[in-house]
């Protein structure tokens, strides 16, 4: 074991609420980052993870936070707690560096990417104007972003999300600190820029010897990437060992819940499993296998022939190009049944699902729902069809009105498509939806800010239910979700799904959830349809190159390719 880098005793934090009371956000919690170690703060939102990295950077607000006095944070044998203001600006960045988990929104929008790297060279290594820029262009190369003579130029915005990670990641290692903290770098990423981004980590910290605190949601993003783990609940730690001890023979219920809620892809119950699965006195039981499949003469519900979807893009004064978002796409959806859509961003599947909603015009192609041309039908016609078909997106707080109660929310669409005689009614069937949900009564007069993320995206399925839809669309649904939350509402749609007897058309870059739940996978690349088939079939013997790197790049089931059930339930 290499000594510790940075040592963390019996951090204790409290948060003063707005009714005097506290929050005990951190609850004695010790571990250590031993030097030249990639440790992994493991643990579903609220157990404390981001506090903790805040605390380490003394980030946290002064003005309602009480750190017990018996806490330290030893780094390098200096106790940060005790640290002037201006001994810990100069820790920060130089010594200690960060990187966020969405780097658009830490990434100065009005600045060039290389103007915030130099700046950050030249503040912490007094290096000149020029130097900083040679030194900036240098980084750029080091995590890979193509043509960085020329992109030092360019501005967050112009940008993907992966290469705005890599910009993160220079500015991140530009001073060669010694201890880097990676607050969930890849949650949002697609599967073959998140194997990116971690290899591009491994190479960093071995390149330039420093320590790596990497914090997650998803143990199974840490199998191959952490040598230690330290598991996290409810501002505790539940426990910590090595990669091999905690994958192997975990000890924690919690961390038995944890490596076995996420969807494997060889194996497909009945139902995820849960936390309470794990927390109960008796040994958790995996429920049987479900067969997935289409039916050979199933009936089709919704027929899409060569669908495209063109944007027109301005390139000069006078000049455009048209972007084939969608090229030529066809498929059958069949009733009761699931259609994935994979692939990276930028191929294509959410324009899909819109244009067929008809949030985007089309440009060429043919949608026969139950045997009616939604495309070309007059907009009154098609309002009518509406509520048979509708969408739940990715960010459940963006598409909930936030200024209406969960009530008015659920009440809306059931007064605009007259569902309900009066309001007494439409009130039942929306508390009838809400424990259909999982929600309890008392959520009817609450505002969505008050929910968590999870809870959200219950509510706007409940919204989606209100109208009975025969198609529903899942856009990106559960991608931002704890694997925890995200395996409950997988549940409850599979639930939803045997209970209705509804389609989905099921858009997501997560090949390990699209497999759990399609009985068909489409695969996308660039606006065009690589690969179609069956999900065993299409996992197990792709037939196209991309399809082959998009399996390759899921992060592996941490011991022998299978959950740990045999663990788990013992």
């Amino acid at each position: 074991m290499n000594n510790p880098l940075l040592k963390v005793e019996n951090l204790k934090v409290d948060f003063k609420l707005e009714d005097g009371k506290l929050f005990h956000a951190l609850k004695s919690i010790s571990f250590e980052v031993p030097e030249n170690t990639t440790v992994a703060l493991v643990g579903e939102s609220g157990s404390g993870k981001s506090v903790t990295s805040m605390a380490l950077l003394g980030l946290l607000p002064k003005s309602n936070t009480i750190i017990d006095p018996d806490s330290k944070i030893e780094f390098n044998g200096n106790n940060i707690l005790k640290l002037s203001k201006t001994a810990l600006r100069r820790l920060r960045g130089s010594d200690i560096a960060m990187i966020f988990q969405e780097p658009m929104s830490s990434l100065n929008p009005v600045f060039t990417i290389g103007n915030q790297i130099i700046e950050t060279l030249m503040l912490h290594k007094s290096l000149s104007r020029k130097a900083a820029r040679a030194r900036t262009i240098e980084l750029l190369n080091e995590v890979g972003l193509p043509d960085p003579e020329n992109r030092i130029n360019a501005y967050p915005h112009e940008l993907s999300g992966g290469q705005q990670q890599r910009v993160m990641i220079a500015m991140a290692v530009a001073c060669e600190p010694k201890l880097l903290i990676a607050d969930e770098p890849t949650t949002a990423l697609d599967v073959t820029i998140q194997k990116q981004i971690l290899e591009l980590l491994a190479q960093m910290q071995k390149r330039h010897g420093m320590s790596v605190l990497f914090i997650t949601h998803d143990l199974g993003v840490v199998a191959e990437f952490a040598d230690e783990v330290v598991v996290m609940r409810h501002g505790s730690i539940c426990e910590q060992g090595s990669i091999e001890t905690i994958f192997s023979d975990p000890q924690h219920s919690y961390t038995k819940a944890l490596l076995n809620c996420r969807p494997s892809l060889t194996s497909r119950p009945q139902r995820l499993a849960v936390i309470d699965d794990f927390l109960q006195d008796k040994p958790y039981v995996p429920p049987p296998e479900r067969h997935r499949g289409y039916q050979p003469n199933g009936d089709i519900v919704l027929d899409v022939v060569g669908l495209s979807k063109h944007f027109r893009i301005k390139t000069g004064l006078f000049s455009h190009q048209d972007l084939k978002a969608v090229d030529n796409v066809s498929f059958q959806l069949q009733r009761g049944k699931t259609l994935g859509i994979v692939g990276e961003s930028g191929s294509g599947k959410s324009t899909v699902g819109l244009t067929l909603m008809r949030l985007h015009p089309f440009t060429a192609g043919h949608a026969y729902f139950d045997g009616q041309e939604i495309l070309r039908m007059p907009a009154e016609d098609f309002k009518h069809l509406k509520p048979r078909i509708q969408i739940i997106f990715q960010n459940p707080y963006a598409s909930l009105n936030p200024r209406f109660t969960v009530g008015q929310i659920l009440m809306e669409p059931m007064l605009l498509h007259h569902i309900g005689e009066n309001r007494q009614q439409r009130k039942q069937l929306a508390e009838e939806l809400l424990e259909k949900v999982g929600l309890p009564d008392s959520a009817f007069h609450r505002y969505p800010h008050e929910f968590s993320g999870g809870q959200r995206q219950r509510i706007a399925i409940a919204r989606c239910l209100t109208l009975k839809p025969e198609i529903l669309i899942c856009d990106e649904s559960v991608s931002a979700l704890d694997v925890s939350v995200q395996a409950q509402v997988l549940n409850l749609l599979q639930d939803l799904q045997d209970e209705y007897n509804m389609s989905y058309l099921f858009i997501s870059h997560d090949l390990s959830v699209v497999k759990h739940i399609s009985d068909q996978i489409m695969v996308m690349q660039q606006g065009k349809v690589v690969e179609i088939g069956d999900p065993d079939n299409l996992y197990s013997n792709p037939q196209q190159p991309y399809t082959r790197k998009l399996i390759s790049s899921v992060p592996k089931d941490p011991i022998g390719g299978g959950m740990l059930f045999q663990q788990a339930s013992g």
